[in-house]
């Protein structure tokens, strides 16, 4: 497989951009705050973040699908372009539930600061 099934309708949530991957008081999701604002994504812009992580769910590279108790887990690695000049390698992690066909985002992060494959 070479592309997420049906990434053209990902979903990403306000939710998921606005409180955690922008929230820089989230306890988890601190330090991805710390990293998307640092390439000059704003909470007020949010929906910017969220179009570059669909161009990733769309061109980015898969380097993991496993099937979990909650459905078909992918991580995807993939380049964005960046408010700041320039691009970020970002690893994301989808995951298509039991009850649809709907791949959503799970989280995204810096791909060479954790190189790990933890959802």
């Amino acid at each position: 497989m070479t592309v997420l099934p049906n990434a053209s309708r990902a979903e990403i949530s306000e939710a998921k951009v606005l409180g955690y991957l922008l929230n820089s008081s989230h306890p988890d999701g601190a330090s991805k705050a710390a990293f998307f604002t640092a390439m000059g994504y704003r909470p007020a812009d949010w929906r910017v973040l969220r179009q570059a992580l669909a161009a990733v769910a769309l061109t980015g590279r898969i380097r993991v699908v496993a099937a979990t108790n909650h459905g078909v887990k992918y991580i995807i690695d993939g380049v964005m372009n960046v408010p700041r000049s320039g691009t970020a390698t970002v690893r994301t992690i989808w995951i298509i539930d039991a009850d649809t066909d709907i791949p959503r985002l799970v989280t995204a992060y810096p791909a060479e600061e954790r190189d790990d494959e933890r959802a």
